[in-house]
């Protein structure tokens, strides 16, 4: 059958296929982000196959109940809504060396039977760190290659529960004529590991590289193709690991779970209030609220640094807080209190390594503003919870009874009472 190569244009960022370039990505309006695709077609339509659909009325399809595989972990299984789904497909990403791949062997390690696909690391070093880790490996297969479509005859032999691919964009498919890591592998090996999930009902796991921004490598149709969509966060300097879903058709979005870097691999940890404060002490700047993280509420610290500028144009910094927003709480702070921020520089940063985004937290990141400026501190055991509007307001947020369970457990007190930024003065020392 005789072939023909044409040219097509993908976007990187939604996946759609255009015939012509464009500087704009209709479909989804991103800028540039379009790239050229051959692809081979065939002329003839002869001897294509029809496949058969199955069609049914909702009301008369059968639920069964879906027996989750747990794994032990149990940071990791709140993530994943209660454990992991067969037939499921889990996309993991995260900076080079925030420990992905230790976590997945752990992982691997707590089922009946893994099957770990690797075409970045040998087999060799694929045990070193497992023997790092204390792990045996008698129930992990370990594959060593970039064949993708090798997994077919593997899994007859093998039949495990689990599937590891370690990486994406590492993988090729021999029925595509693309270098591994380019658009076209990455769709057509994340098509083909969806359709084996689906079905053959085993779980997998990919794991995929992250661009210097954070997101993920290759098009976004990767993200819409799995089940869930996982982060491992966290900073080199620190111990602490934070492990995020934005996508989970099997259980809640935005989920954390809270790890630990030790010697031996990741290390959850139960109660994550108690590692954010740690070290927390009771000095101007120092203020402590309750982030809601998924379902969970978390105790977490927020240190601010007023300082008068040099310059003409003050300086606005934040690590783990939106800038913007930052920028409008100090406008709001200048416009509705006596203090005047425009000829001061201002640093806030969440203790620990966190990324809070919630207007929960506008009270506590004011209050540590203020608690800097007049160098004063609020009290050791002071917690502030509130969205602050652009008139000086406090607004009540969701789930304040929570909030207030997990800040009395650890010996912590939500300050009530307050209806506007001025009244946060009457709370200094």
């Amino acid at each position: 059958m005789s072939k023909k190569t044409s040219t097509i244009w993908l976007c990187e960022q939604c996946g759609n296929e255009f015939s012509t370039w464009a500087g704009k990505c209709p479909a989804c309006g991103e800028w540039n982000s379009l790239k050229e695709l051959k692809v081979e077609s065939s002329k003839s339509k002869a001897g294509r196959n029809s496949e058969k659909i199955e069609t049914k009325k909702m009301a008369d399809v059968e639920i069964g109940k879906v027996e989750r595989m747990m794994t032990g972990i149990g940071e990791f299984d709140r993530v994943m809504g209660g454990g992991i789904v067969p037939g499921s497909i889990t996309l993991l990403g995260g900076e080079p060396g925030i420990g992905k791949s230790t976590l997945i062997l752990d992982v691997a390690n707590r089922m009946k039977r893994a099957l770990y696909l690797s075409a970045e690391e040998s087999m060799s070093q694929i045990t070193m760190r497992a023997k790092r880790m204390g792990i045996d490996g008698k129930n992990i297969t370990l594959v060593s290659g970039p064949e993708i479509s090798a997994l077919d005859r593997e899994i007859e032999k093998i039949d495990p529960d689990l599937i590891i691919i370690d990486s994406i964009q590492t993988v090729f498919h021999n029925s595509y004529d693309a270098t591994p890591g380019s658009i076209v592998q990455v769709r057509e090996c994340g098509i083909y590991l969806q359709q084996l999930a689906k079905k053959s009902g085993r779980s997998i796991i990919i794991i995929g590289h992250v661009t210097k921004e954070g997101n993920l490598a290759g098009p976004r149709i990767l993200e819409h193709l799995v089940d869930t969509v996982l982060y491992l966060e966290g900073e080199g300097f620190s111990e602490a690991r934070i492990l995020r879903d934005i996508k989970n058709r099997f259980g809640a979005t935005n989920e954390v779970g809270i790890f630990s870097m030790q010697e031996k691999g990741l290390t959850e940890v139960k109660n994550p209030s108690e590692l954010f404060l740690s070290e927390k002490n009771d000095s101007p700047g120092s203020v402590v609220t309750v982030a809601l993280e998924g379902t969970r509420p978390i105790l977490i610290e927020i240190q601010a640094l007023v300082a008068p500028t040099h310059f003409g144009y003050p300086k606005r910094t934040s690590s783990g807080f939106d800038l913007n927003r930052l920028n409008l709480l100090a406008a709001v702070i200048s416009k509705k209190t006596h203090f005047d921020l425009s000829n001061h520089d201002i640093y806030l940063n969440i203790v620990g390594g966190m990324k809070v985004n919630e207007p929960a937290v506008d009270l506590a990141v004011v209050a540590s503003i203020i608690s800097s400026y007049k160098n004063k501190s609020f009290g050791p055991n002071s917690v502030f919870v509130g969205e602050v509007g652009l008139l000086g307001e406090v607004r009540k947020v969701i789930r304040q009874a929570d909030r207030e369970k997990e800040a009395k457990n650890l010996g912590y007190k939500i300050i009530d009472g307050i209806k506007d930024i001025g009244e946060l003065i009457k709370q200094l020392n």
